[in-house]
């Protein structure tokens, strides 16, 4: 029987690509997309559509209140989401996000008797944010194995993060050298109606030339 994973699935390329490694590393993948009020939804139906192409087990989608604290563009309407580079943390930093997605993939996990949580968290591409670095992934993986009965009775859950170290375009060319159909994605944090990303953020900048970079065709609808 394979071992049991959950894979946290935003509906990004990034996510996209780690259930992608999780199926070629033969685990038995159970998506987990959580919805904290974000701004751009597109990328909840976009999770979807990665999770059944990609052969996910179970997709399971839940929901936190994030919005309720604000503090973020992504999460505040109040708050213009950037379409310019930034210096320091930027705005569309979640508060504690990971941190609270993680914690949700762990009680899913322990529920499952998963034996690993598998994240997107890349450190080259967003720098900015403290919780997508890789000594945040090792404090929030001994937190787990003191937190949880699989953790103190001897059975650790491990936090695989396989694209830390990567670049954009590195996480592409993995992607599609897994069979990613990466135009089911979507990582624009301010999309329109109609679901085009708009050019001009700092995801739709990093999508595009990591595209560019892995010499691979952008297949992102933009409306600039």
């Amino acid at each position: 029987m394979p071992r049991k994973a959950v894979v946290l699935v935003s509906g990004g390329l990034d996510s996209a690509t780690v259930l992608a490694i999780a199926r070629e590393q033969g685990w038995e993948r159970h998506a987990l997309t959580v919805d904290y009020g974000q701004r751009h939804r597109a990328e909840l139906d976009a999770a979807g559509h990665v999770a059944s192409a990609l052969g996910a087990a179970t997709h399971r989608v839940v929901r936190v209140e994030l919005n309720a604290f604000g503090g973020s563009a992504l999460t505040d309407a109040s708050i213009a989401v950037p379409k310019s580079p930034t210096q320091g943390i930027p705005v569309t930093y979640v508060p504690a996000r990971n941190t609270i997605l993680l914690a949700m993939a762990l009680a899913h996990a322990e529920v499952l008797d998963a034996d690993a949580i598998f994240t997107g968290a890349n450190a080259v591409d967003y720098s900015g944010y403290p919780d997508c670095r890789p000594e945040f992934i090792a404090a929030f993986e001994q937190l787990a194995n003191v937190a949880t009965k699989r953790g103190v009775e001897g059975s650790p859950v491990t936090i695989e993060a396989p694209l830390i170290a990567l670049s954009k375009a590195d996480i592409i060319r993995r992607g599609a050298a897994l069979g990613v159909d990466f135009s089911l994605t979507v990582s624009c944090y301010d999309p329109d109606a109609l679901g085009r990303a708009c050019g001009e953020c700092d995801a739709c900048r990093l999508r595009r030339a990591g595209f560019e970079a892995a010499h691979l065709p952008d297949p992102t609808p933009y409306r600039h």
